[in-house]
This record gives structure tokens, sequence and C-alpha cells, in this order.
């Protein structure tokens, strides 16, 4: 799933240097309280050893405290710069890259990013033939980001007096109560949608039920509905299994976005003045004239190489002759400074692993407009 990063440019702006702990943040074993008690201490010791400022080491160590309330595993990113904790994030699941602790000319994002590719915004609904709950959940979080209770009307839901044409009265007017409930889950299940931008809907619960709010959502948001027949709220059911369904449906989604974009780039390939670039030299060109709409890279791949962190545009260079009188931060990892130059033109990040680039390269993108002439009002370095 492609990753918008226009939120961290202004971090990217700010100047060195900066304190980075990608580290374990359980609490929930007695092996995992141990290691707890003695990691901001580690923490502390592995800055202090890297030259990192002593307000620097104050803070990350005061930061990098277990994460209570999480069910374990969890993990933690923090970002500590001039004193100040820039950003402390709890990453629900284990490390998915190897801890590490390091002081860096540039903010190095990468294993946030790769923990927590997307905060695809979904949403959860159960609904019943009376009520609903509604959950805002974004992906990566470990809890909802908001649930909504929707109380419908119950009165004659259950009465259905036995024979002729009572009953068929009572029916009708249960099934006129049913659709009104619905139609109240659907509004505000069209309003959370509408507010948060969610690219999916879940409906869960009774089957009724669900299907009459499905048929009453919005023709847009009809679209994002995947139904899974499970009721989560039900005692005695397995909620981790409903929550495995809802991840897949996720995992699906980030599936068919990826593949799309391949194609895109698939698609351009040959072209005479293609909308994309193949290759470290290509894409390192298109970031310095801010021409990547998305970065498609394999960071695996490109870990051996390096860059120069520039303070002002073009923001990247392989060489001081390309930096254009910037001022050179430092010689980076060049994942990390082509993931620092797209947030700063405004490009997306897809990571992706090898086999998925064509032609064994290691980074790809699709541009704003196609390579070839020189845009109107842009220096080529």
């Amino acid at each position: 799933m492609t990753r918008q990063l226009h939120e961290f440019a202004d971090l990217y702006r700010r100047k060195g240097p900066w304190c980075v702990a990608y580290v374990d943040a359980s609490a929930g074993t007695t092996d995992s309280l141990e290691a707890a008690e003695v990691r901001p201490g580690d923490v502390r010791k592995a800055l202090a050893k890297q030259g990192a400022p002593p307000q620097d080491q104050e803070a990350a160590e005061t930061a990098v405290l277990p994460a209570d309330g999480y069910p374990s595993p969890v993990s933690r990113f923090l970002l500590v710069q001039q004193g100040t904790v820039a950003l402390n994030e709890v990453l629900p699941g284990p490390l998915v890259v190897p801890e590490r602790v390091s002081v860096d000319p540039i903010p190095d994002l990468l294993p946030l990013l790769k923990h927590r590719p997307e905060e695809l915004p979904y949403i959860v609904a159960e609904a019943s033939r009376e009520d609903a709950e509604i959950r805002l959940e974004y992906a990566g979080r470990g809890r909802p980001a908001a649930v909504r209770d929707v109380e419908g009307e119950t009165e004659d839901i259950t009465k259905l007096p036995a024979g002729g044409w009572s009953q068929d009265k009572f029916q009708r007017q249960t099934e006129q109560i049913w659709r009104r409930n619905a139609d109240q889950v659907a509004e505000e299940i069209d309003r959370i949608a509408d507010s948060s931008g969610a690219r999916l809907i879940v409906l869960a619960g009774d089957v009724r039920a669900r299907g009459l709010v499905r048929d009453q959502l919005s023709e847009a948001h009809q679209k994002l509905v995947s139904m899974i027949d499970s009721h989560p709220r039900t005692a005695g059911n397995d909620n981790g299994h409903f929550e495995d369904e809802v991840q897949e449906r996720i995992a699906l989604l980030w599936a068919a976005e990826q593949e799309q974009i391949m194609d895109r780039l698939a698609q351009q390939e040959g072209q005479a003045n293609p909308e994309s670039a193949t290759g470290f030299g290509e894409v390192l060109t298109a970031l310095q004239q801010a021409q990547v709409d998305v970065m498609i890279m394999n960071d695996g791949a490109l870990a051996e190489r390096h860059l120069l962190a520039l303070g002002g545009e073009p923001w990247v260079a392989s060489t001081q002759e390309q930096s254009l009188g910037a001022e050179i931060l430092g010689k980076v990892p060049a994942p990390a400074a082509l993931v620092r130059a797209a947030a700063l033109t405004d490009a997306s990040l897809l990571l992706v692993p090898d086999g998925v680039l064509p032609h064994g390269v290691g980074v790809g993108a699709l541009l704003r407009w196609p390579t070839g002439p020189e845009a109107p009002g842009r220096k080529v370095p």
C-alpha cells in the first residue's frame, strides 16, 4: 500500500542531529518486564556512545518506557532532536526490522514506515436489527480511533402474534422498524466514511440487518463494503478469528493497489517519453526535479548505497556538484535519503520486497510528467 509522506515533511526540514530508537516495548511477561527495566538505561548508553547531546540522551531515556496497557508484543519508534521528543509511536506487534538505536544527520523513518506502512482508515460495523456498534480504525494501530453506538427502535420488533391478518400487519410493522434502524446505522456509517476517507467498510452481525444497512448506504460507500459472517460482540465467539478476517480484507486491498501500481509501471516501459523512472540514477534525477508521484522501493536492495542529504532543494545528491549550493547535512544510507526527498517533494511511497520491481532494480517511480523535454520552470541538476 502506498504511504503518504507529507505529514513528515516538517520533521525532515529540521536540522539534526537526530536520535532514533526502534525497540521492543513489551511489558507483559517476566522476561519482558526485566528487559523493560534496563531498556531506558541501555538506550541512553548507546546514544552517549555515538555522541548524542546530553539533553537528547535524557529525553530518550525518559521516553523509552514500557508500553503499559498494550497487549504484547508491542514495539516503539522514537525520534528525539534538541532535547525534544519529536515522535514517539507505540506500534502493535513485534519488531519488523532489527532493533536499532542511532544518531543520524537526518531522521530515518524507515523502521516506522515498514512497521506501519499505511494508516489506512476503515470501518467495522456490527449490526443487529435493533442497534449497531460502529468502529473507525486505522491499519497498524492497536486501538479504534472512535467507537459509535447506534440505538434503534425496539417497539413491536419481536411481537409476531400467531395467525391471520394481524400477523401480516405486525410483520410489516416490524420490517419497517428494521429498515428505519438500518437507515439510521447507514447514515452514521456514511458520515464517518466521508469524514475519515475510509477505504473499506466491514459489515458483520445479523445477516438481515447488515444486508439492509448495505442497501441503504450511499452508492459510493456500497462499493467499499465487505461482508463477514460473524458476530464479534456475541459471548463465546472467537473475536481473534473475526479480526483475522478483517486483516485479510485489508491485505487484499493492499495487494490490489500494489498490483495496480506495478501494472502502471509496466505499461510505461518502452514508451518514447514514459511517465516512469526505473533504476537508481533515473529515480534520483526525478526526485531532484520534484517529478516523482509514487516512489517504489526495495530498501534491502539499496542497503549498501549512500547519498548526500541536503538542507535545501534538491534535497538529495550523489555528489557535491549535484547539491546546487545547498548545505550538505551528511552522507546517509540511500533508502533514508530517498524517502526524505520523496516526503519533501510530496511524493508517496510503496515499499516492495525482492522480485517485484523489474530487471532486479532497487527503486522505480511513477512520474508527474513524462521524461524527455525539460518541464517549464524546472532545473535539471
